[in-house]
């Protein structure tokens, strides 16, 4: 059982109730308006081909007017369809910066200017799941809100016994609005599959599908911070995480943690801390699997702090996945194949996994000049993240042009919430500009990654 990934843009904020658009008709209506958008852009493009254009250029043409046509609308409804567009910013991550560009500002706007939902709301939803005499529970409870998440907001309390408490609060209506989008959205295949021609776009929204209802469930959520707190006690030298003190209905309990967000880190930590706090980052990614059965699938700077003691914290455990041994060797294995020299070999264990399907056929020349640098960090002893090197992955991934060799694979819905992980966390640590031995913690922590002979590194 695996829970909801979620891409590496700012966290979305979802308005308060009031703010949802209630209309189905409404929101039918902005959502059909992308398959006919794209029908009508489409037959445009046969006629521009009829008259001499290029139709490499015609495609591109195309492909780009849709994904600005996708993001917009996606933008712009709020709610469910707004949560559901950060989901599935795969999409976006393979558009250059003048595509994605607006649609990141569209959601930034939408998150600054979401109203918290009411003090009443709020008391209602911990009426309903903690029961009508919920303030006994607490010594005290402060009605504005500590932080938002997609899907609901945090306060800040004090349990009955003295403890300092964070209490997830999920918003009225949420649920119903998320799932209907989603399955408006999921019947628009074809068109998702103009932006990456090798991708399963079925199979990939139909896992997105089981995880979004999972995300829902608090009671998941709980159960995921449970058992990662079984894997890492409260004594472990390197990580905390927080006990979980109650959960009922939409609503949840856990222990309150202070420290350094990571994000002050990145803006204002020196050298040492960078690399300290990166290192503790890295390995509790990677060690998850291996330790617990489960994966923290959303690795944003928020969810973590560097506390007084030198360990790292962890926070919000809504989207995890469950990692199998057998699985875990097999990623293993493939991230040990994708470091080697010998191409044949690595396109192999890429169709093996369905990272390329059956009848797609890719060039290896490129295959390999593409994956050489992203492999950098596991074939070193130690590896500098920076955001030079980041915009360089970047410009790979977003080129749109037919020949990009991205633009071929596919992603297996087994290996969403990894892609997500392994993404975001990279991104996290260029933010960081830090030094660390990523493939030593690699070694450790991902069996089928090690060989007795270290492998020749691609390019």
């Amino acid at each position: 059982m695996r829970t909801l990934w979620r891409w590496p843009i700012p966290s979305l904020t979802m308005v308060g109730v009031s703010d949802l658009p209630r209309r189905a008709v409404t929101r039918s209506a902005k959502l059909a308006s992308l398959p006919l958008g794209f029908a009508g852009r489409t037959a445009l493009g046969v006629g521009k081909r009829t008259l001499g254009r290029p139709a490499e250029a015609v495609a591109m043409e195309i492909q780009t007017r849709t994904a600005e046509q996708l993001f917009k609308v996606l933008g712009e409804l709020k709610g469910g369809a707004m949560k559901l567009g950060q989901m599935l910013s795969i999409f976006e991550a393979a558009l250059p910066p003048e595509i994605a560009g607006p649609y990141r500002a569209t959601l930034t706007r939408l998150q600054e200017a979401a109203p918290p939902l009411p003090a009443a709301a709020v008391h209602k939803v911990l009426a309903e799941g903690l029961g009508p005499d919920w303030r006994e529970r607490f010594a005290s409870f402060d009605d504005k809100p500590a932080a938002a998440a997609s899907i609901g907001q945090v306060h800040k309390a004090v349990w009955a016994d003295g403890r300092a408490v964070a209490v997830k609060v999920q918003y009225p209506g949420a649920g119903k609005a998320l799932i209907s989008d989603f399955n408006q959205l999921a019947r628009l295949g074809r068109l998702f599959g103009i932006l990456m021609p090798g991708l399963d776009v079925k199979s990939m929204l139909a896992e997105l599908k089981e995880r979004v209802v999972e995300e829902l469930d608090y009671t998941i959520e709980a159960d995921s911070q449970a058992r990662m707190r079984a894997a890492y006690p409260a004594d472990d030298p390197d990580f905390y995480i927080p006990e979980v003190v109650a959960q009922a209905g939409n609503v949840l309990v856990t222990e309150w943690i202070d420290g350094t967000p990571l994000s002050k880190i990145i803006s204002e930590g020196d050298q040492e801390t960078r690399n300290r706090a990166a290192l503790l980052y890295c390995r509790f990614l990677l060690s998850g699997a291996k330790r617990s059965g489960m994966l923290h699938g959303d690795p944003h700077p928020g969810n973590f702090r560097l506390l007084d003691d030198g360990r790292l914290g962890v926070l919000d455990f809504g989207a995890v996945d469950r990692i199998p041994p057998e699985f875990l060797h097999r990623m293993g294995r493939l991230l040990r194949i994708g470091t080697m020299a010998d191409i044949t070999e690595v396109e192999q264990a890429l169709r093996a996994e369905e990272f390329i399907l059956e009848g797609v056929e890719v060039d290896t020349d490129s295959l390999q000049g593409f994956l050489a640098p992203i492999t950098e960090p596991f074939v070193t002893e130690t590896f500098r993240f920076s955001r030079e090197w980041l915009r360089d992955m970047a410009a790979r991934v977003t080129d749109l042009r037919p020949t990009n060799i991205v633009r071929q694979l596919n992603l297996p819905p087994e290996y969403v919430i990894v892609h997500r992980v392994l993404s975001a966390g990279t991104g996290v640590l260029c933010q960081l500009e830090c030094e660390i031995p990523a493939r030593a913690e690699s070694v450790k922590w991902i069996p089928g990654f090690a060989d007795e002979v270290d492998p020749e590194p691609v390019g």
